[in-house]
């Protein structure tokens, strides 16, 4: 009778915790995640079934640049740049807690050798004894709800998205360092340009001079050659301040010292690489920190799993076996010997709601870790159709401007012309002169910004459309 009744008190339990074994873990709605275009708009304007790009070799993107002395800044930035230094080193945190995640599953193993010092109490007598003892200890934790399964995976996942997030840093890095690279050297084309405008001002300087001298110019002549000479010379001060800013960003990109770094000016010479055309938008698949995105929300799933798991007993087989004896001499003598095992199983039945709190906690967590996943993957479209968008732009622009450069040149040849034969006055012929180098350093500016956006792509695409060199 009293079984009886043990047993159908017991039966809600038991039936709870079968139906909790049978939970599913959370999963993600359709809604959840944005649906992948087929390709980008900006491209064609027209969508195109393509095949998933997970595969597709990044390589050494950066090559289609053809300009050595960028590959030897992006390789010296991969082994010294303190960003990815600290991205792999959390990267070995993450294994480590993958180890001690595996490590828990395993049976542990323990030796063991100790004394102790008491009194031992016979009818009338207290006897001080002296009891060694060595032995092994062996436990192990069969899982069987898989609460540490479900532990072990997300710190599996864990170090995936670290690892995806070592591959986001060094993809930053190197483009970060392509970008700045390609800044320098339009720098460098303004700063020639301007000081070859300065040249030219001065001798304009020295003619006006004499001509002031000899009495055939006004005085406001020689003031504005004075104030133009003047002016872009302060213009070329401003780039040469800018140019040390940016050798020294590039310097701690590097990891080196920026007072120890220096880049010789260089005539910046290749040709922009072309964008393929049908570039699938599968290809952000590739995107690193869409994939730390993900693995950090499967690991999310994964721990609430174990929270659900909290719910579940804890089942524990332990077994001991030594020796043990008041004598040195007789420690190791089989008649010595002792031996245990044991079965520990224990379910809280009351814990003033912590365990539920768990189960919420690791569902919020799971919640964001979704709504994360999704705003990345929406901000990586968004990164590559803006960048399409101003390479697309960026182009009708550069041949916008270079008409304008063309005129603005023919415009100074004809106004030089008709200031020495008296024709024009020398504002004229100043203001055609400093149109012609104010479109001609929009000219390198539109340029340089076309070398950015397409950098610009490449990080968006997560390395490259997939036609650069293999690594």
């Amino acid at each position: 009778m009293k079984k009886s009744l043990f047993s159908s008190r017991l039966a809600p339990l038991i039936a709870a915790l079968l139906l909790a074994g049978c939970a599913s873990a959370v999963s993600l709605t359709p809604t959840a995640v944005p649906a992948a275009p087929a390709a980008f708009r900006e491209l064609d304007g027209r969508w195109a079934q393509a095949a998933p790009a997970e595969a597709q070799v990044r390589g050494r993107w950066w090559a289609v640049f053809a300009d050595p002395v960028l590959d030897g800044l992006v390789g010296r930035a991969e082994i010294n740049n303190t960003t990815i230094q600290l991205a792999a080193a959390r990267l070995a945190q993450a294994r480590a807690f993958l180890r001690n995640a595996d490590a828990d599953r395993l049976p542990q193993i323990g030796v063991g050798a100790g004394a102790s010092r008491g009194n031992l109490l016979t009818p009338g007598v207290t006897t001080p004894v002296t009891t060694l003892s060595a032995g092994a200890t062996a436990s192990w934790e069969p899982d069987l709800f898989g609460r540490l399964a479900k532990a072990s995976n997300a710190a599996a996942l864990d170090a995936q998205s670290r690892e995806a997030l070592l591959q986001s840093a060094r993809l930053l890095v190197q483009s970060d360092v392509a970008q700045t690279y390609f800044v320098l050297r339009a720098l460098d084309d303004e700063r020639a340009l301007v000081r070859e405008t300065i040249s030219a001002y001065r001798d304009t300087l020295h003619l006006t001079e004499r001509r002031y001298k000899a009495g055939d110019v006004a005085e406001l002549d020689l003031a504005r050659v004075q104030t133009e000479v003047a002016s872009n010379e302060s213009q070329a001060l401003a780039l040469d301040r800018r140019r040390a800013q940016l050798e020294h960003a590039l310097a701690v990109l590097l990891g080196e010292l920026p007072s120890s770094f220096m880049l010789a000016e260089a005539e910046w010479s290749g040709a922009l690489p072309n964008v393929p055309a049908g570039i699938p938008s599968t290809v952000l698949t590739r995107r690193p920190d869409v994939s730390a995105a993900q693995s950090a929300m499967r690991a999310a799933q994964a721990r609430v799993g174990m929270a659900q798991a909290a719910w579940f007993p804890d089942v524990a087989l332990t077994a001991n076996g030594g020796f043990a004896s008041t004598d040195l001499g007789d420690l190791f003598k089989w008649s010595a010997r002792s031996w245990g095992i044991g079965a520990l199983l224990s379910l809280p039945l009351f814990d003033g709601g912590r365990r539920e709190a768990g189960v919420q906690n690791a569902n919020a967590t799971w919640d964001a870790a979704a709504a994360s996943y999704r705003e990345q993957v929406l901000v990586a479209f968004q990164d590559v159709e803006d960048q399409l968008a101003a390479l697309r732009l960026l182009t009708d622009q550069a041949n916008a401007q270079t008409q304008a450069v063309d005129a603005a040149a023919r415009a100074t040849v004809l106004s030089n012309s008709r200031y020495r034969n008296g024709l024009v006055s020398q504002l004229e012929f100043l203001d055609a002169r400093r149109s012609e180098l104010t479109n001609r350093r929009q000219a390198v500016q539109v340029r340089a910004a076309q070398y950015q956006a397409t950098v610009g792509l490449i990080r968006a695409l997560g390395g490259s459309w997939g036609n650069s060199p293999p690594a």
